[in-house]
């Protein structure tokens, strides 16, 4: 069921309730093998908790739409999957804080009001 260091991740993922992506988890549990506290100790420290402020990704999506402004037609047209570059550039523009599945709904609804 996968090596230890994905299982202990697994478990600080469980024990932050959605406050971090697998890769930041990754990075929480570095922080714990070296030392530097608890898992909420190394998350409030390195600034590592999942944005998931409206306002904020809101304003990275805008970012993203501009950049790519065919994304919305596209997605109105049935191809859902052209969410996923706007998503893929949210993600970079917030250092992979940012959480996708919100950013995904965001997108989704702002393609069907633009309609």
């Amino acid at each position: 069921e996968g090596t230890l260091t994905d299982r202990l991740a697994r478990q600080v993922l469980e024990g932050e309730e959605g406050t971090l992506t697998d890769r930041l988890a990754r990075q929480v549990l570095e922080g714990v093998v070296a030392g530097e506290g608890s898992p909420r100790e190394i998350v409030d420290a390195r600034g590592l908790a999942v944005v998931s402020d409206d306002g904020a990704l809101i304003a990275a999506i805008n970012e993203a739409l501009a950049a790519q402004p065919d994304v919305l037609a596209k997605i109105r047209d049935g191809k859902v999957q052209a969410a996923g570059a706007v998503i893929g550039a949210v993600m970079k523009a917030m250092q992979g804080k940012a959480d996708a599945a919100r950013v995904r709904e965001l997108v989704l609804e702002r393609a069907a009001a633009d309609s």
